[in-house]
């Protein structure tokens, strides 16, 4: 069935592209007997025909929302993998398709997320009352019938030869869209999932070609609801190649980073936004890691504030009795943790994965209900941190790890290390390659906007 498309979407996503197709008033849009792949823009507008070849760069689109940065963090480190391991064979995009082409609620997903953490119980709910299955999939439906022209152009731009979701919400459309396209067997279409333990079960679709897990109990969780084994993949949370890779030596980082270079250091964090009691925490840890006795501290602290200014303004006023730096939003997390020797943080996954890199004993002060609960006893049954509110509990353990408990803290140290898996972004790639590689040469795949999808629902 050939079937035209009306002409302004078809100049809005080519312009999109960047030019690579030209509206001519003597062509048509391509039917299923003519291939994209066989055209190229002639100067008078008119497609003439051309054959690319099987051997182009492959599109891969990474589907992500801001919803919490551990998504975007997750996609970003995808990307630097590929380019690692492939070069120019692969062509990355990391879209938002959401907010780029569709209306409320899906376009304001990450102003509504960043509402509702702050009301913590809102969260809760909405997370356990959208988790049975026929309640999330009336929903998913109900928003395929308003905005799946929109996915489906905004999915059509890029061409993509494989698909990679890191978002629980990224799933069910666009596997529609590929299916009423008849793109499911030349598509890849992949799964990542960012959290380390407790998941939405909107993660997991029984149409992808892989579901990669970052631990075991998620891969259980996959295989109930209703995922293969074969299509599970148990590999690792994804962290950023700069990170997961980098060579450090801790005294050489103090050095750089202005530290005292004897003494342990614990790393305080708020998080992005500087969230969570980090004032109360860092004032009770300048108490409890100052020896009175002797008048000297028996440790240093490395406070990360994220974007909140106010909060930094604080703590830099702030007379402190032991070496203390307070530091803004930082990129270089990777010299922060190497430089430190423990981590005070909330439960996310991102930070938790890479503190287990760096073999940091980690104590979890707070979590988001839902996707973060389960990462508590991740971390404290595996034996590499524990769980405490209280800033005053929190100074207290710091303090004997410091001192008196060195032996415990150097097996958490060791736990944290065996828990890691700095590897995982790259076993995902080449499992995502070895994919692509078996669906061979998809130069050809027709990429046209069809009215199938969207008429159908």
């Amino acid at each position: 069935m050939s079937v035209a498309t009306p002409r302004s979407i078809t100049e809005k996503v080519f312009q999109r592209v960047g030019g690579h197709y030209q509206w001519s008033s003597t062509h048509k849009i391509f039917g299923n007997d003519c291939r994209e792949e066989d055209y190229y823009d002639d100067d008078d507008g008119t497609l003439e025909m051309v054959q690319i070849g099987a051997e182009r760069t492959k599109n891969v689109l990474i589907l992500m929302s801001d919803t919490g940065g551990g998504h975007r963090a997750s996609a970003e480190a995808i990307r630097d993998a590929f380019r690692i391991e492939f070069g120019d064979e692969y062509q990355i995009f990391v879209k938002d398709v959401w907010k780029e082409y569709t209306g409320w609620p899906l376009n304001d997903m990450e102003r509504s997320y960043k509402f509702m953490v702050k009301h913590v119980q809102l969260w809760k709910v909405a997370f356990h009352s959208t988790s049975p299955r026929w309640i999330h999939s009336v929903y998913l439906a109900a928003i395929a019938a308003y905005y799946a022209k929109e996915v489906e152009a905004g999915l059509m731009e890029y061409k993509p030869d494989i698909i990679i979701s890191v978002h629980p919400l990224m799933q069910h459309i666009p596997l529609w869209v590929l299916k009423w396209q008849g793109l499911q067997k030349k598509v890849v279409f992949v799964t990542v999932i960012t959290d380390l333990n407790t998941c939405h079960p909107t993660w997991f679709h029984p149409g992808v070609n892989r579901c990669y897990c970052p631990s075991e109990a998620v891969a259980k969780r996959a295989l109930l609801d209703g995922i293969e084994e074969s299509q599970v993949r148990v590999y690792g949370l994804p962290i950023r190649p700069s990170f997961a890779r980098a060579v450090l030596q801790k005294d050489q980082l103090r050095e750089e980073l202005e530290m005292d270079l004897d003494l342990p250091a614990v790393l305080l964090m708020g998080g992005g936004e500087g969230m969570g009691p980090v004032k109360k925490t860092a004032k009770a840890l300048a108490e409890s890691l100052f020896d009175k006795e002797n008048e000297k501290p028996i440790g240093q602290l490395v406070i990360i504030c994220g974007r909140n200014k106010a909060l930094a303004s604080t703590l830099e006023a702030f007379e402190w009795k032991i070496p203390v730096k307070v530091r803004g939003f930082e990129k270089q997390m990777e010299k922060w943790m190497g430089a430190c020797d423990c981590i005070i943080t909330k439960a996310g996954p991102g930070t938790i994965a890479e503190a287990l890199i760096r073999g940091l004993p980690i104590i979890l002060n707070d979590y988001i209900p839902g996707q973060e609960k389960g990462n508590v006893p991740y971390v404290v049954d595996n034996g590499a941190g524990v769980f405490t509110r209280s800033p005053k509990e929190t100074a207290k353990i710091v303090a004997e790890w410091f001192s008196t408990k060195t032996e415990q803290f150097h097996t958490m140290s060791q736990n944290a290390l065996k828990l890691a898996q700095p590897e995982a972004v790259f076993d995902i790639v080449r499992d995502i390659h070895d994919l692509a590689c078996q669906r061979g040469p998809m130069a050809n795949i027709p990429y046209m906007l069809t009215s199938s999808f969207t008429t159908l629902i």
